[in-house]
């Protein structure tokens, strides 16, 4: 995938899990939290498997959401400890 549909898969993951996990971050931070969830998802699929990020479909995305949950949470568990 190219830079620009990596910023784009990672827009609409970020903004994804923002509004799953009720974060008010802004705009730049949803592409971070998307592309950092993408990274992380795909990484975590291929540890069950899996396939990760396979291009610009619905399973990236899913997989890239998954992935920026599970970076929101544990950012949390290490800011309340």
């Amino acid at each position: 995938m190219g830079l620009i549909t990596w910023i784009i898969l990672g827009a609409l993951a970020g903004w994804a899990t923002a509004t799953i996990t009720k974060s008010n971050t802004g705009a730049t931070w949803d592409i971070v939290l998307g592309v950092t969830g993408a990274l992380v998802g795909g990484f975590m699929m291929t540890l069950f498997g899996q396939s990760g990020i396979v291009g610009f479909n619905v399973y990236s995305i899913i997989v890239a959401i998954m992935g920026a949950v599970i970076v929101v949470y544990v950012g949390r568990m290490l800011r309340s400890a």
